[in-house]
Parts: C-alpha cells; structure tokens; sequence
C-alpha cells in the first residue's frame, strides 16, 4: 500500500512518491516567538510530528525543518515593554516552545533554523529576486510583484484579479500594487537592522522561509506544512518566490491542517478564550491532550472543550488499562496453545488495517478505531482459561508500537481505571469462579487491589470501593 497525501495545491489525495527514494524532506512552518504557544499552536506541532512519526515507522528518513521567527514586529513590540532585547525575548519563547512540545511528545526536528542566524542567505535570495526582474526596491524596502510571476493564487485557488480585488495599501507602504510584498523592511529608528545592498532594515515574514528551506532542504522538497491559516498569503507567496527564483517547482505537496475552536466558538483573544498550551499542560496529561488532537482528522476543525478533553482521557485509560491487564497476566501464562496462531494472525489484521488507515492521509482518527478493536480483543483473550504468554506479549508489542506512532507511551503513567473497567473485570471475575477458574478469579481481585480498588463480597453480590 502507498501513502497517499490531501495537497491543498491540487485539492486531491495523491500517492506519496519522494524526490529521493526513501527519504522524505519536510518543512513545517514553525512559531513567531513573541509568546508561549496557544494550543491552536500546538496542534500542528502534534499532527506533523505524527506524520513524521508514521513515514518513520514505514522505513523513511525524514529531514525534518521547524524554523523559528525570532524577529518581528511583535517580538520587537514585546522586546520593548519588557526592556528586553530582541534576543532575549526570542530564546525566552523558543526555549519555552521547544519545552511545550517535547512534553507533548514531539520529537526533536532535524533542523530549527532561525531567521536571525539565516540572514545572508535572505539577503541573496532577495538580491536574486531584484536581479531576476520580480522585485523591487522604494527607499530602503524591497517588494515582490506577483503579477509578474505566472501562476500566483494555485495554493488557494484563486486568479490575481479576485485577490487583487482584497488587497489594500497600508499607510506608509510605498508599493506600487496593493497585491506587492514586503520582502525587506526599511529599518526604523532604534530598531535591530541588519545591513543589505538596498539599505539597512530586515526581512519580510514570507521570504524567511523561502530562504531557510532552500537552503536547508533544497530548492525543491516534498513537503510543505503548516496550518490552515497559513495557506494564503504566506504559502502562496512562498510558492510565488522560491519558484520565481529557482525555476522549478517549490513543493510537491502541501500539508494544512485545520482551526481549533473552543466550546464551538473560534478560538480567539477578543472573545476571551484564548488558551496556552502551557495552561492546558499543568492540569491534564500531555499524553491525554496529544490523544485528544489526533482523535480528529487533521484537516478537520476539533472543538476542545474540557469535556471533550475528560472524553479523551477516558479513552486512553481504557487502552492502557488493557495494556496493563495484558502485562498482568503475562506472568501467569503458559506456552505453545493451540489456537496461537489464529490470535497472531488477528494481530496482523489489525496492523494491516491500522497501516491502510493512515496511508489514507494520514486518517488518526481511524487508526484509533483499530486500536479500540484491538483493545476489545485483548479483553476477550484474557477472558480465556488458558492464555500463551507468546500471544498476550503480542498484543502488548502490537498496542505499543501503533500507539508509537502516535507518540504516546502506554507503558508508564498508569491511571486510575474507570468505573466501567472495573465493573467488567467483576463481571470477569465472577464467571471465573463460576468456572472454578479460581486462579483467574485471584488474579483479578489482585489486580483491583494494586489499583486501590476494594472487593466486598456480599450476599447481595459484589460491591467495590476505591481505598
């Protein structure tokens, strides 16, 4: 089976075939640190570590390139109220950043180029730009003119004459169209410049990552991603520069996931809910709030809500409580069965149908129906008399290396098991000792116990307590 990728560029799925064979070369489009994340943030961070994740498991290297803005006109804005430098406040929120995710469970990137540390490769780029006929300077700023490149408004579908229509000429803009570009910005008093042939200033937004994947991954990769809100202007002028420059195609396929709204309502600060991933992290498991993001299509908007969030940890614990249902009774199994191979050949289904989920762009959200299935397996298999320690290890390396590719560990932070857990293994339990399957009948008393839940047995029936 192929993977097959949704690319804004075309509006269809297509089949994955890398520049290189086996190697896929990605670029994220990473934070402007002026701030700690918000968990709109968060979620790309998540989906494409994911992605990652899964071309990782399917034998492919991956570069991977998550560049930071560490300057700007917000950074430069909150540089001066905290009477900081630009500096200080970007390694603040790039080291703060960097923390969110890796708690999240985000690997690291290949690369986190910044823009600060790429400025002579900007500078070339823009002077390539100017060079080629496709910008232009005006007292100190440069700007790039769509209209002379052929082909502006692909990635969002839209001709130069209905985006020209929106385009505006801020005050203080010297351009000649509403539809140019800054590519680099007249500096302004006391503000951090750096010098360049047309005058001392720095970089506009869009060509920083022109410039860093250029560079970094070549003048054309595989894939471009990022979110939803970045697709038009950013994208699309990325497109327009890189292809103007180097004369070849930019990316091959473009990657965007969807919005976040909170309690139905997009997520904004007027409407005062606005949440920090940081916030978020210090009263729920991180492992809880990555499960929660994937449970959803990545091009599909997810609404958070604290219930919704209590939906996903209840859905992870019923996958952990298996694992260590399994990891219990793996002591107490025996070898050679009979019926293993029936049970090794189930396991292999569902890996099937979990790789044919997520070779469907990458579809999570399926894929965590196959892990509730194999979940539901697991339970009937310990339901058996006689279990092989061969099939439950099975089940064990199966849950943890498709929950792997999610990036969640379901083999520590073991979590108070829900009410309907328990009444299921009470239920197990007592066809157990209807069965004088006494040992099994021990072992989940036993079980329950370590869990700090309490067995009573009474002439009514069985009545639990947490201790």
């Amino acid at each position: 089976m192929a993977i097959t990728i949704y690319n804004t560029l075309t509006r269809e799925k297509e089949k994955f075939v890398p520049i290189e064979e086996n190697k896929v070369r990605m670029y994220v489009c990473g934070p402007t640190v002026y701030n700690y994340i918000h968990i709109g943030n968060a979620r790309p961070a998540i989906v494409f570590d994911t992605v990652r994740r899964y071309f990782e498991y399917r034998g492919y290297k991956v570069d991977y390139v998550l560049n930071f803005t560490d300057v700007d006109d917000k950074i430069i804005k909150t540089a001066n109220e905290a009477g900081k430098s630009v500096q200080e406040i970007a390694n603040k929120y790039i080291d703060a950043y960097l923390e969110d995710v890796e708690t999240l469970g985000v690997k690291k990137a290949t690369l986190n180029p910044r823009v600060t540390e790429t400025m002579d490769d900007i500078i070339a780029f823009i002077q390539g730009l100017i060079d080629k006929g496709y910008a232009y300077t005006v007292d100190g700023d440069v700007y790039f003119k769509p209209r002379a490149f052929d082909g502006y408004g692909k990635l969002s579908h839209q001709s130069i004459d209905e985006l020209r229509a929106g385009a505006r000429i801020q005050v203080g803009e010297k351009k000649s169209d509403p539809l140019d570009f800054a590519l680099w910005k007249q500096a302004k008093p006391g503000e951090i410049a750096w010098d360049a042939p047309w005058g001392k200033g720095r970089p506009g937004w869009h060509i920083e990552c022109s410039t860093m994947a250029k560079k970094y991954l070549g003048a054309t990769i595989d894939i471009h991603a990022g979110g939803q809100d970045l697709a038009f202007p950013h994208h699309e002028n990325e497109i327009a520069q890189s292809e103007a420059l180097n004369e070849q195609q930019f990316a091959h396929y473009w990657m965007h996931n969807g919005y976040i709204n909170i309690d139905n309502e997009k997520m904004s600060k007027s409407l005062g809910n606005f949440v920090l991933t940081r916030d978020l992290l210090e009263k729920h498991d991180p492992q809880v709030i990555r499960f929660f993001m994937l449970s959803v299509h990545y091009r599909h908007p997810i609404n958070f809500s604290e219930k919704l969030l209590q939906g996903a940890k209840n859905s992870l614990d019923r996958i952990r409580t298996a694992y260590f249902n399994l990891d219990y009774r793996k002591n107490v199994s025996m070898d050679l069965l009979d019926d293993e191979e029936k049970w090794l050949e189930k396991l292999d289904a569902f890996k099937r149908q979990f790789e044919t989920a997520m070779d469907d762009d990458f579809n999570t959200a399926n894929g965590i129906s196959i892990l509730f299935d194999i979940t539901k397996e697991a339970n009937v298999y310990l339901q058996s008399k006689q279990t092989s320690t061969k099939i439950i290890k099975a089940f064990q390396n199966t849950l943890v290396t498709l929950m792997d590719v999610l990036g969640i560990d379901i083999t520590v932070q073991e979590q108070e098991l829900l009410d309907e857990d328990i009444e299921q293994l009470i239920v197990e339990r007592n066809q157990a000792r209807k069965n004088r399957n006494f040992t099994r009948a021990d072992e989940i008393r036993d079980l329950l116990k370590e869990k700090n839940v309490i067995l009573e047995d009474t002439p009514q029936g069985v009545r639990w307590r947490r201790g």
